[in-house]
């Protein structure tokens, strides 16, 4: 008999997850708060890398489908300054498997979550199903009851997975750890139709990204498959990274910068006149920059950056565990995230199918046994790539004289991240090498 699978989530890693476990013989019961499918834009574009989320989607038998969405000519990038002088930047041709770093074709993250909801049969997503707690009910067999806002609970699941995001009710079940405020704060913005509102701006886009950093700020412009640009604009709203949510006085701390920061940012007017005007926004950037806020329109969104402490780790409990954003949450400053969830989910998925195969009936210990090496897996898998990702925030948000300051041990930090480490040091002299060379001689010949 197959085991009993729940997943908690409906996003990318919990769908994934459903998808990989229904193409093996297994059908989840997935439950999701949402009421109904709703695939509206939920922030940029995603790179998706060759070995991680196009692997997962491959073995998922999506791959024709995700070919429909994929952009592989808007893999177009430029890393530069407040005044567009360039760091980094690569054209919009396609990348090879066989590069350094693989394929990096872009998807929308609302295309990515509507061709996996789709790809799961009628009824095996629960819309509507918004969970409240999760509790552990003692052992691998008898696992956890889940109760949702309604009051009504559902239990007798062999396993219940949490794909539900940065405050997962099913981490709270394994841990009191809560995500820590990067003290990064995000304002998106939208310009619908650039090519007609904003074309200067959408001539720089290139149908790919443009990240501008600049002493603690950061924006990024993004085209999206819809013709759209997709602006988001970061900026350090506290002198210390990684706040913990609870004091050691053992009192909640807020990360209010929405309330302090003298402006309505859910207002488009007032945050528009703020960007432009507040020194500690992008007054001071290029004009062609500024077009990013100027044409934009529609709503604006703030947000507050979270992570998990790197190396986040929970006692494991038979019958529960997390993946993506539940088990590893990290802010976007590497663009690893969705990869790291898609391969959480192919990974588990192969270790509840390999179990299912092996032990087809009273299958619950090995199951537990297949999951906790999935966990231990994970632990060293992700904490390299939450380290990647904290250190790049750091180097670009808080470190003296960034972004000049920083370029080159950023660039070769990534390039040292997707080497072989024997070839690691090799690579990495010879990205200073060229930044030595840049700052004395290259540097105001880059200007786009």
């Amino acid at each position: 008999m197959s085991p009993k699978i729940a997943i908690i989530g409906a996003g990318p890693a919990g769908c994934t997850l459903a998808r990989l476990l229904h193409v093996g013989g297994i059908d989840a019961t997935v439950f999701e708060g949402e009421a109904s499918p709703n695939y509206r834009s939920q922030g940029g574009t995603l790179d998706l890398h060759t070995a991680t989320g196009l692997g997962a989607l491959k073995e998922a038998g999506l791959w024709d489908e995700f070919l429909k969405h994929a952009r592989y000519d808007g893999e177009y990038m430029l890393v530069c300054d407040k005044n567009l002088n360039s760091f980094f930047s690569k054209g919009n041709e396609p990348t090879s498997e066989k590069d350094f770093m693989g394929q990096r074709p872009e998807i929308d993250r609302s295309a990515l979550r509507q061709m996996l909801a789709e790809s799961l049969p009628n009824g095996m997503i629960r819309w509507g199903a918004h969970v409240k707690t999760v509790t552990k009910s003692g052992t691998a067999s008898s696992g956890a009851t889940i109760t949702f806002a309604d009051g009504t609970t559902a239990s007798g699941f062999d396993l219940v997975v949490g794909a539900d995001g940065a405050w997962s009710k099913v981490r709270a079940a394994l841990s009191d750890q809560q995500p820590l405020f990067s003290g990064m704060a995000l304002q998106e913005l939208r310009i619908p139709d650039a090519a007609t509102t904003a074309p200067e701006l959408t001539k720089l886009v290139h149908r790919g990204s443009i990240f501008v950093q600049a002493d603690g700020r950061k924006v990024s412009i993004q085209q999206m498959g819809d013709g759209s640009l997709h602006i988001g604009i970061c900026t350090r709203r506290s002198d210390t990274p990684n706040i913990p949510l609870i004091g050691p006085d053992g009192k909640a701390r807020s990360d209010n910068w929405t309330e302090t920061c003298g402006y309505d940012a859910h207002d488009l007017a007032s945050v528009k006149e703020a960007m432009l005007s507040r020194p500690e926004l992008i007054p001071d950037f290029d004009p062609r920059l500024q077009q990013c806020v100027t044409h934009a329109a529609g709503n604006t969104t703030p947000r507050s950056l979270y992570a998990l402490p790197i190396g986040f780790q929970w006692t494991h409990q038979p019958g529960l565990t997390v993946i993506g954003d539940a088990a590893h949450l990290m802010t976007p400053f590497a663009g690893e995230g969705v990869n790291v969830a898609l391969d959480d989910a192919r990974k588990l998925a192969a270790a509840i199918l390999a179990v299912a195969k092996a032990t087809p009936t009273d299958n619950c210990e090995h199951l537990d046994a297949a999951v906790h090496t999935f966990e231990k897996d994970m632990y060293a898998r992700t904490a390299k790539v939450a380290k990647l990702t904290d250190d790049l925030m750091k180097a670009w948000f808080y470190t003296p004289g960034a972004p000049e300051s920083v370029v080159a041990s950023v660039m070769s930090t990534h390039v040292r991240f997707h080497v072989p480490a024997v070839v690691a040091p090799f690579a990495s002299a010879a990205v200073h090498t060229y930044y030595f060379l840049y700052k004395k001689c290259l540097h105001k010949e880059v200007k786009v």
